[in-house]
């Protein structure tokens, strides 16, 4: 992929993004300080070159059903590509975790599990056991309340100011 430079504007638009999804033509440029056309124009840009990978909606799940979050910390017996690659597979088909990091250090996975209950919970425990991804060991947390969930500030991460240029590796 060419590497694409980015301004102070482009960051604007990709935080606006960010913070409310697809907007119209005409508040995405006021919010960038731009007008519609090339506030358009440098939008189409970024989705060409990747920098968006889609739209979501923050979704309140609670006032839908009851929900059990648990976040879990994994462990593999095995660390060889062939054992991640395994495991992460089997995540990645498994709906109720909604949220997969690998790690270095103590643990080598920590999952964000989203069921209806404490039953379904455990079944999706039990399906991972029983595929028998050589899952060392593993601890449950379950969330009391969320405290914060955010998207990151993306000008005080890229270091814009106005003028600047950012060129971030492809």
């Amino acid at each position: 992929m060419k590497r694409l430079g980015l301004d102070a504007t482009d960051i604007r638009i990709l935080s606006a993004v960010q913070q409310h999804g697809q907007l119209s033509k005409t508040r995405l440029a006021e919010i960038a300080n731009l007008s519609p056309t090339p506030c358009w124009a440098r939008l189409d840009r970024l989705k060409a070159a990747g920098f968006i990978r889609s739209y979501h909606a923050d979704i309140a799940l609670e006032r839908i059903c009851d929900i059990t979050q648990v976040v879990v910390t994994v462990s593999l017996t095995h660390h060889r590509k062939i054992n991640f690659d395994r495991f992460e597979a089997f995540v990645d088909g498994q709906d109720e975790i909604t949220d997969c990091v690998a790690t270095g250090g103590g643990v080598d996975y920590v999952l964000r599990v989203v069921t209806t209950s404490l039953v379904s919970f455990q079944q999706v425990m039990q399906t991972m056991l029983d595929a028998e991804l050589g899952v060392d060991r593993y601890m449950t947390y379950f969330v009391t309340r969320s405290v914060k969930t955010r998207r990151p500030n993306l000008a005080r991460l890229a270091g814009t100011a106005p003028g600047k240029s950012v060129s971030p590796t492809a």
